[in-house]
């Protein structure tokens, strides 16, 4: 893993993706910081990150396109796939080489918060917790560009793929408020939810028995249910939804000062799983 890692950070650095991000993403979020807390006088920087988390949703994308994409285009994915290193180790090199080229403007943010500390008042454990859960916001969406890149050569069907996710998951909570609140509307919801996660597995395994087998079971588990109480589905999507809110617990800390350890479990559980389904996605393609 350190191999990949060391290969994979001097590539960032070498074509200028990573010093592009760096300074772009660096360079915005100062540009917020000057006009809200040192013109304004405004006191938490933890508004300034709060305010300037759309900007993952583009930035994040150009330094994930091209981790497996760009592999699969030139064929230098058959060296990896052929190599004696495991896939985790392959994945997790790329993963976080691309966290270290992100760390560096979030190390950069760190000094902020002691300038306006310099200035006057300043309320630092808000401010460094809202970092700490703006670095895992970003981690998570690392771990979601790097799983989209694995699935295609294209680096353009990559990006645009990952903005399209971020900007699901950024619009989330207005999202929720068009969801179904009747329970009949919540059970066929959830089938059909259900029937989309069955023809995902059926395109990731290509074994229709196993696809089929999935969707017969989540939809009789959903109609058994609704049968026996259906006031357990009456705003059930909604209130789940808000619970898996990514941005919602990023502002809780950051505009409502609440540090939850589980929106900690949350992200990295997120990036947990796509850093599996990314291992998954390449093993089907070694043994294909």
């Amino acid at each position: 893993m350190k191999a990949i890692y060391k290969r994979e950070l001097q590539s960032y650095l070498q074509n200028m993706t990573g010093c592009i991000f760096i300074a772009f993403l660096t360079g915005f979020v100062g540009i917020y910081f000057m006009a809200l807390n040192l013109n304004y006088g405004h006191p938490y920087f933890s508004y300034t990150l709060s305010g300037v988390t759309f900007i993952l949703m583009i930035a994040i994308p150009i330094l994930t396109m091209r981790s497996f994409a760009e592999d699969r285009k030139n064929k230098t994915d058959q060296l990896l796939l052929t190599s004696p290193v495991t896939l985790t180790s392959v994945v997790m090199g790329k993963y976080f080489s691309m966290v270290t080229i992100f760390a560096v403007p979030v190390l950069i943010f760190c000094f902020f918060p002691l300038i306006i500390k310099a200035q006057g008042t300043a309320y630092l454990k808000v401010d460094y917790c809202s970092i700490l859960m703006f670095f895992l916001l970003g981690c998570v969406y690392i771990s979601i560009g790097m799983f989209l890149s694995s699935l295609t050569e294209s680096q353009i069907i990559a990006v645009i793929s990952t903005f399209g996710v971020l900007l699901l998951v950024y619009l989330w909570d207005s999202l929720t408020h068009f969801m179904p609140t009747s329970a009949v509307g919540n059970a066929i919801a959830l089938a059909a939810f259900w029937t989309i996660i069955a023809l995902v597995v059926f395109e990731m395994m290509k074994n229709w028995i196993a696809a089929a087998i999935l969707e017969v079971v989540g939809v009789a588990a959903v109609v058994i249910t609704y049968v026996a109480k259906s006031s357990l589905f009456e705003n059930l999507l909604s209130n789940v939804m808000g619970k898996l809110s990514l941005i919602a617990v990023f502002t809780d800390v950051s505009d409502n000062h609440i540090f939850d350890i589980s929106g900690v479990v949350l992200y990295v559980s997120l990036i947990g799983l796509f850093i599996f389904l990314t291992i998954q996605s390449i093993q089907k393609r070694r043994w294909s």
